[in-house]
């Protein structure tokens, strides 16, 4: 967004207009103009064109627009964002809320507006969006092979409410229905499984790469020794086999939103 900012106003000042006139070329008010230069207020992609056409850019500030969405994230996240984005097949473990992949936005935005330490309105906001503009992976042509395992007391803790997670339960099953797209759950009655190490996603490149992704208290590492990808396919595979099949998954799910 700094950047953004930045460029804009150079351009503005090259030109010799005020922050004022500006605001009157493209429609918006002139306390935003002056927000999103200073790098505070996220520009909206109809801002960005009017900015771009008023300040004759020639399409500069468009093409800022994709770094523009990476701010959405944490600087950490960036790089994960961007191969999960393009990954050609992914499979996640997750021990403490639905996958972001599949959450609702009801949801997300109780996931965000739990965070600590607390976000304001605008973060939570911008970071639900960030969430739900991942999801297009599920849809995305060539279509991804995608698989989670979600431990059964997730599908329990009721964020957001019981009617927030019944409608989380009901858009898991929307996603089951998928061809490309498995859930297993893990049951809370499985003594023992193989993923008591924690949460992990495997992922696969256009270019065959393999690669694993571990992330916790606002860190997160990206596996890339062949041996070390190995062990985390190795314990996934296993986890699979503990967990419930699709087909039992898919009625323990239907039982739970059925009690909301």
């Amino acid at each position: 967004m700094a950047i953004f900012g930045m460029q804009s106003r150079a351009l503005r000042e090259r030109l010799g207009m005020t922050q004022a006139e500006l605001a009157g070329h493209i429609g918006y008010s002139e306390s935003l103009v002056r927000m999103v230069e200073r790098g505070e207020r996220k520009p909206r992609p109809d801002y960005v064109e009017r900015v771009d056409k008023a300040l004759r850019a020639q399409g500069v500030l468009i093409a800022a627009t994709p770094f523009l969405r990476q701010d959405r994230y944490p600087p950490w996240f960036i790089e994960y964002v961007e191969t999960e984005a393009n990954a050609v097949s992914l499979y996640k473990y997750d021990t403490h809320v639905v996958p972001g992949l599949l959450q609702t936005e009801e949801y997300a935005r109780a996931v965000f507006s739990a965070h600590c330490p607390a976000l304001d309105d605008e973060e939570v906001e911008s970071s639900v969006l960030a969430r739900l503009e991942r999801q297009v992976l599920l849809t995305r042509k060539p279509a991804p092979t995608v698989g989670f395992v979600v431990e059964e007391w997730v599908l329990r803790r009721p964020i957001g409410g019981k009617g927030v997670l019944k409608s989380q339960l009901h858009r898991l099953l929307k996603c089951m229905a998928m061809r490309n797209v498995t859930i297993q759950v893990m049951p809370m009655g499985c003594e023992a499984h193989a993923g008591f190490d924690g949460p992990m996603t495997l992922l696969e490149t256009p270019e065959a790469r393999r690669l694993g992704y571990v992330e916790g208290q606002g860190v997160s590492t990206f596996v890339t020794k062949e041996t070390e990808v190995s062990v985390l396919e190795r314990r996934y595979g296993i986890i699979r086999t503990q967990a419930l099949t699709t087909e039992d998954s898919a009625r323990l799910i239907e039982c739970l939103a059925g009690e909301l």
